[in-house]
């Protein structure tokens, strides 16, 4: 029974991933697919056979009937290329890969054979949306990609992993590791933004804006209110921006220290729910007008990165160097001065002393929300400065309710 069983799991296995492929080539002639519905199923099946007799004849016979599958598609290949020219091998590889899984399921594994199934074919469905963001991807957003590949998957072994400087606080590794990860984030956000904000207005722009920069992004809207846009909508799409900023400050800190995360989370979930809420109010209040988007430059090159991390062990030490002479009130400081230029670095390296027992955790939360408070109030700054008088008078009372949220959470959080 359990042989059956196992057998059924490779026909369905089959099955699923050529109603994928039967679906894509629905509309060609009988007789022109090379293989549909039915032939992935038997595929599927004729893997899981071959398994099952090589569990007996040995395993280098299911080597060689792979082979021999192996050549039959390509033969077939061959002759649909001269009646078509279709020069694809999509199918071709999606069904060696049903033979495979067919095999797996009867091996014991048939929890990966499922999920390797289901990733095939959804990996399948996506040809067109994958090759409509290849043709919006242009050159500069290709080879940043490849940058960030390159620092994080060829330099960052190859740095040493011990602590140098004053208080051993800077460590090669893990400072580039943190850099790597601030340009992870920054890149998917702009990369969502790319993909999908072409067009999607003022709140796509400071809701995915804010991954990449939530001041930028602030920063960029309130100079719009110049053009005359509506100060709320505006105001709307900043505090969307600012909304998204606490759950990537928490992302950082549960990557980095995960004991950091419940501590912050009252303050975080209350400032990011308030400034979501004053978003909609200030939404349901922007009137008539255009709606423009906000263009966003890559925010992937590697000298900034390189600044980034110079940034970074600057705080590191300031930190450092501040708790070691003030105690646990210098994190304090440092997190109120450093929450006026960029508060990834600060929580970065706030999250890193908590972990290593230098400073407490209940001081490591006050330090890195009130990173996040004076960051807030600086956008309110920003825009006062960059903005006219509408915009500034709309969301400064905005700002003081999510700040004053944040406050309150955190001071009744024992």
């Amino acid at each position: 029974m359990e042989t059956l069983v196992d057998l059924m799991l490779a026909l369905a296995l089959g099955l699923l991933i050529g109603v994928e492929r039967g679906w894509q080539s629905r509309t060609a002639g009988e007789g022109t697919r090379l293989a549909g519905i039915r032939t992935f199923g038997l595929v599927g099946l004729l893997g899981g056979l071959w398994a099952e007799l090589a569990e007996v004849l040995g395993d280098l016979l299911l080597g060689i009937a792979f082979a021999a599958f192996a050549a039959l598609l390509i033969v077939a290949h061959l002759r649909r290329l001269e009646r078509s020219g279709d020069q694809g091998i999509t199918t071709v590889v999606a069904a060696l890969i049903t033979f495979a899984l067919g095999a797996l399921a009867m091996r014991d594994q048939a929890l990966l054979a499922a999920v390797a199934a289901v990733m095939t074919t959804f990996l399948l469905s996506l040809k067109p949306v994958l090759h409509a963001w290849l043709q919006r991807l242009e050159a500069a957003e290709l080879q940043a990609a490849l940058k960030l590949l390159l620092i994080s998957v060829v330099m960052l072994p190859v740095l040493p992993d011990r602590g140098f400087g004053p208080w051993q606080v800077l460590n090669p590794y893990e400072l580039w590791w943190l850099v790597v990860l601030i340009a992870g984030i920054s890149f998917a956000g702009y990369v969502a933004v790319r993909l999908f904000g072409a067009g999607r207005g003022i709140l796509l722009t400071g809701l995915l804006g804010g991954l990449t920069s939530s001041t930028a992004t602030a920063l960029h809207l309130a100079r719009l209110s110049h053009e005359r846009l509506p100060a709320m909508l505006l105001a709307a799409g900043i505090l969307l921006a600012t909304a998204t900023m606490f759950p990537r400050m928490l992302l950082l800190v549960v990557v980095v220290n995960p004991a950091l995360f419940q501590p912050l989370l009252p303050p975080f979930a209350a400032m990011t729910l308030t400034a979501l809420a004053a978003a909609a109010l200030a939404w349901s209040r922007r009137g008539a007008g255009p709606v423009a988007q906000a263009p966003l430059s890559n925010p992937f090159q590697l000298l900034p990165a390189i600044k980034f991390g110079l940034f970074l062990a600057g705080v590191m030490l300031l930190t450092a160097g501040l708790q070691q002479a003030l105690g646990e009130r210098g994190v304090l400081v440092a997190a109120a001065v450093s929450g006026l230029a960029d508060v990834d670095a600060i929580t970065l390296s706030i999250a890193r002393l908590a972990q290593g027992s230098e400073i407490s955790t209940a001081v490591a939360a006050q330090g890195i929300a009130l990173a996040a408070m004076v960051n807030t109030l600086v956008k309110a700054l920003l825009v006062l400065v960059a903005g006219d008088r509408r915009i500034a008078a709309r969301f400064l009372p905005f700002v003081l309710l999510v700040v004053g949220a944040g406050a309150l959470a955190l001071w009744l959080d024992p």
